[in-house]
Order: structure tokens, then sequence, then C-alpha cells
């Protein structure tokens, strides 16, 4: 009897292991409006700022994973297309309050360092559909595109160890080839956006 038995309990256990990891993943990817903790592996060496910006050594980055896909507007769009540029990528929804409150500073920041280099992109997500979104980009004059993640696919894709988003709305910022370099978690302000970019504006 006790030989039918184990197979059982191994069966359940492995069941609660699996359930267990989709809904930290499900978590990581749809956490709304929350300000995540710093996080990461042993492996990220990462220098956690006073203004909530997270930071790594330009030798230390991790390469960008592959975010492409269909944009709020139905166009397809790639991040790895814009290598060569400092790409600051935005998670955002259309429901977030935090996401409204920085939109305006998103807005003119991406219109001043556009001749600069800087290709902003939004990753929209938790918006069933993509009118949602584009009433949002219309009503605060967004300047860049979105790419359309109604399910969080996308932050799923950053590496372990790397500068994941973890909460709605994160901010992270891709240097001229194509590692990540920055990241903050929750809204920001203009003056922290700028902060954040500068820096990368100014490598070679």
């Amino acid at each position: 009897m006790s030989a039918c038995r184990a197979p059982r309990r191994l069966t359940s256990r492995r069941r609660i292991t699996l359930l267990a990891a989709g809904a930290a993943a499900a978590s990581l990817a749809l956490s709304a409006c929350g300000d995540g903790a710093s996080g990461g592996s042993s492996q990220t060496r990462f220098v956690q700022g006073k203004n909530g910006i997270d930071t790594v050594k330009k030798n230390e980055r991790q390469p960008a994973p592959d975010l492409a896909g269909e944009t709020t507007t139905g166009k397809k769009l790639a991040v790895a297309d814009y290598k060569g540029k400092v790409v600051v990528l935005n998670v955002w929804g259309s429901w977030c309050g935090p996401c409204i409150a920085e939109a305006p500073n998103f807005a003119k920041v991406a219109n001043d360092t556009k001749s600069k280099g800087v290709q902003f992109i939004g990753i929209n997500t938790r918006d069933s559909e993509k009118s949602q979104a584009t009433s949002f980009e219309e009503e605060h004059k967004v300047p860049y595109p979105s790419l359309f993640d109604p399910t969080g696919r996308l932050m799923l894709r950053f590496p372990k160890g790397s500068l994941n988003p973890q909460s709605i709305p994160s901010t992270i910022a891709i240097d001229k080839q194509g590692k990540i370099a920055a990241r903050s978690i929750g809204p920001l302000s203009e003056d922290e956006l700028r902060k954040m970019v500068a820096p990368l504006i100014a490598e070679k």
C-alpha cells in the first residue's frame, strides 16, 4: 500500500510546486501599480540609488531580452532595431494612477531628448483592448510607440539577475550597446527621469 501512496504524495508536491511557480510569474508580470522590491539575484551587481534608480556598471550589464511585437496602433516594433540609441522602456497601463501621473514627464523628456539619440518605447500591459491604450496616448500626448502586451509576457523575458521590471509602472534604461543599464520601480518625476537618462547619453 505504501508503494502506491508515495507516488501520489510526490505528484501532489509537484503540482503544488508548479502552481507556486506559475503564481510567482504571474505576480511579477501583473503586479498593479505597486512598489515592487528591488529584487534580483545574488548575481545582480547593481547600485541602488537614493532616488530610487538602480544602476549597473558598464562592464557588468546584461543584454536586454528580445522585445518585439505589435504596437498599440497595430504596427510591428522590435526594440533591437534601436541599438545605437539609448532606449527608455516604460511599463504602463491606462488603468494605473501612477502611470497617469508620470505621463506628462515622459512625454516632455522624450521630446527633449529625441535629438540626443534617445528613443522612448512603452510596454502597455493589462489593457484588454488597444483602444484603451490609444485613448490614454492621445489624452496625454504620448509621442512614442508602445508595445501592446496585455498578458505581461514581455516583462517575463528579462533575464534572471538583471534589473527586471517588477511592478507597474516600471522604467528600464538600455544603453547604446543594447544592455540593461538602469531601472526604476514606481512613477518618476521629470527630474528623476532626466537623471536616469543623462549618464547614458554621455557614454561613448
